[in-house]
């Protein structure tokens, strides 16, 4: 059974409390709940328009750094809400890794709702991505797993696929990896990427249009195709269609087969490490679904 990385540290409820009231008493009174503990971050919302995140194993603690850094110049291009960074939180004897207040984003995250009720984001989604795949600044790291050549992910694609109970379609997904890979490879200038976009990281608003865009924790600079391999996690053909479409000239079909590519590559790793996940387990059987479908 493969699963979610085991926690280094993990913090409780009474730890954030004192951490908060120590470095921002201001807000030290507020309602504190926890709401998410993902691979990399536990998340408490703090009060109505907050949120507290707190790495939860070492290896994160860079990335917790990186959203300090660079989420606030995403957050003014962007036309949807991201959680801006309102306090970079101090180590200290009870915690001993940099953290973060952010602003809070409200919305349905699109893993909880069914394809249909995601198409109408696909627009939305689209807009949000042009906004921020913008030539990233000298020093803006890049991500050994995301943003980088397909070859680079090749080896663990296929012992991924070697688990042919898991992937009963291997040899059809075999053979849409190598059309991925033949794609010319991406020459233009490294961009700023999400590096984690799929549906739990994508909030709805009411009316199922894009409300805001969580969890940058893998940001950094690459190939574009990785953060568009979301039109095959998050929609069925005919919204993936109209997101593709949205694009228009800015997005050629080498990096759309990339992205193809990049969507197996992210789907697989759902699959075959969320075995105590079903939400995530669920992102990456629809996104194999859509991949086959094409």
């Amino acid at each position: 059974m493969a699963g979610m990385p085991p926690a280094t540290l993990d913090v409780s409820d009474a730890v954030v409390r004192c951490l908060v009231r120590d470095q921002r008493p201001d807000l030290g009174d507020r309602p504190l709940v926890r709401v998410a503990t993902g691979w990399d971050n536990a998340t408490f919302r703090l009060g109505d328009d907050l949120a507290v995140r707190l790495p939860r194993r070492a290896e994160a603690v860079p990335l917790i750094l990186h959203e300090q850094r660079y989420l606030p110049d995403i957050a003014s291009r962007s036309p949807v809400a991201v959680p801006v960074p309102v306090h970079a939180g101090r180590p200290t004897p009870d915690f001993p890794w940099p953290w973060s207040i952010v602003r809070w984003v409200p919305g349905a995250a699109a893993a909880d709702v069914g394809s249909a009720e995601r198409r109408p984001a696909a627009e939305g989604l689209a807009e949000f991505l042009l906004s921020l795949h913008v030539p990233a600044a000298s020093g803006v790291p890049v991500n050994p797993f995301r943003g980088v050549p397909l070859a680079d992910r090749h080896a663990a694609v296929m012992e991924r696929l070697g688990d042919r109970e898991r992937y009963p379609q291997a040899a059809a997904l075999s053979a849409i990896w190598t059309q991925a890979r033949a794609a010319n490879a991406w020459d233009g200038p490294a961009v700023m990427l999400h590096g984690d976009l799929h549906p739990g990281n994508i909030l709805l608003a009411e009316d199922g249009s894009l409300a805001g865009v969580i969890d940058f924790g893998d940001v950094g600079a690459g190939d574009p195709a990785v953060d568009l391999a979301v039109g095959w996690l998050m929609f069925g053909a005919g919204a993936r269609h109209r997101f593709t479409d949205a694009f228009g000239r800015a997005v050629d079909g080498d990096t759309w087969a990339r992205a193809r590519g990049w969507a197996l590559v992210l789907s697989t790793a759902m699959l075959s490490n969320s075995d105590d996940n079903p939400r995530m387990f669920a992102v990456g059987e629809f996104g194999i679904r859509q991949i086959l479908e094409g």
